[in-house]
């Protein structure tokens, strides 16, 4: 997986995708993530990247040519991954799903916006795309880059040292993860479920099958109404869990008698 960042904060952004699960990526040579200075590409001694809006305004835009420079400069030093897209608060929404298309791809490109964002014509001619990670207001786009690192390199083959972790964890099969425990067994009178402490495969499965459908349908309906609503085996299950009164908060009546 080839990922390309370009950032005003170079040094910042080295420095977590250095450390813990994206450094121990690169350093078994299945993440390749290279950092670009985006004032490399300025042409002042004070190496410029920002100026007022044309119109007035509060705040500052990045401005264009830096911007072009920057890129085109790593570009003569041989192709940058592709996709090239711009961390901007009106791009396409990031999620699991988009995830998982940008890890299919090996490679992408990330341009951290700053200040009162970027000049139009930075997303008109020069990225492919644009990323949003929600509708929240951050001073820069490498709080979003990080979240767009960490979640696509998780699902490169080699990164975790645990595959089926990626598989097990919430969104990845549109639900949220169930609860999990270690431990000890008990702490301060709160014991850990006794089925989890069973050793019955089958058992374990099917009860966190069910909290996960239980989890999901009480705190974030709209995932479960994504996937078309329950199916009525998954009502079966939930009921025989105990979770009848859930099924009937969100619409699915109880069984006659």
């Amino acid at each position: 997986m080839r990922i390309d960042v370009f950032s005003i904060f170079p040094d910042l952004v080295e420095t977590y995708c250095s450390s813990s699960l994206l450094g121990r990526g690169r350093e078994r040579g299945v993440l390749d993530i290279c950092v670009h200075d985006l004032r490399a590409g300025a042409g002042d001694p004070r190496r410029s990247v920002d100026d007022a809006p044309f119109g007035g305004g509060p705040g500052m835009v990045l401005m264009c040519e830096p911007l072009f420079a920057a890129v085109e400069a790593a570009e003569a030093q041989g192709p940058i991954a592709r996709p090239l897209l711009l961390l901007a608060p009106g791009g396409r929404r990031f999620d699991q799903s988009v995830a998982h298309e940008l890890a299919s791809g090996g490679e992408f490109s990330l341009l951290c916006g700053r200040y009162e964002g970027v000049d139009q014509r930075v997303s008109d001619h020069l990225v492919d795309g644009e990323l949003s990670v929600g509708d929240v207001v951050l001073a820069g786009g490498e709080a979003a880059a990080f979240v767009v690192i960490e979640a696509v390199a998780r699902l490169v083959p080699g990164v975790l040292g645990n595959e089926e972790s990626a598989t097990e964890e919430s969104f990845a099969s549109g639900l949220l993860e169930y609860p999990q425990y270690t431990r000890p067994a008990e702490f301060r009178g709160w014991k850990v479920p006794e089925v989890l402490l069973s050793g019955d495969h089958g058992a374990v499965a099917a009860w966190r099958r069910a909290r996960a459908l239980g989890r999901t349908l009480a705190e974030r309906p709209d995932l479960i109404e994504a996937r078309g609503g329950l199916r009525d085996d998954e009502v079966a299950l939930l009921r025989g869990a105990g979770l009848g009164r859930l099924l009937a908060q969100r619409g699915y009546d109880e069984e006659p008698g």
